[in-house]
């Protein structure tokens, strides 16, 4: 099941790939899809607190679900 999730500090698409990354780090069977525009990342496979910790190892702040 898909989660929708608010990350703030992205502005680039460098930034999309890295929270991309480090979320399939985190959880590599996830699918991660981001928005910049809205600052929200789909994710399917991973738990929030894998999100919430995968976007901070990252470099960005994890607001939580949209």
């Amino acid at each position: 099941m898909s989660q929708v999730y608010l990350v703030a500090g992205m502005t680039c698409q460098g930034c999309a790939r890295s929270v991309e990354a480090a979320i399939k780090y985190e959880s590599p069977k996830a699918a991660v899809s981001v928005d910049l525009g809205s600052a929200q990342v789909t994710v399917d496979g991973a738990s929030e607190d894998q999100v919430k910790k995968a976007v901070g190892e990252a470099g960005f702040s994890f607001i939580g679900p949209a």
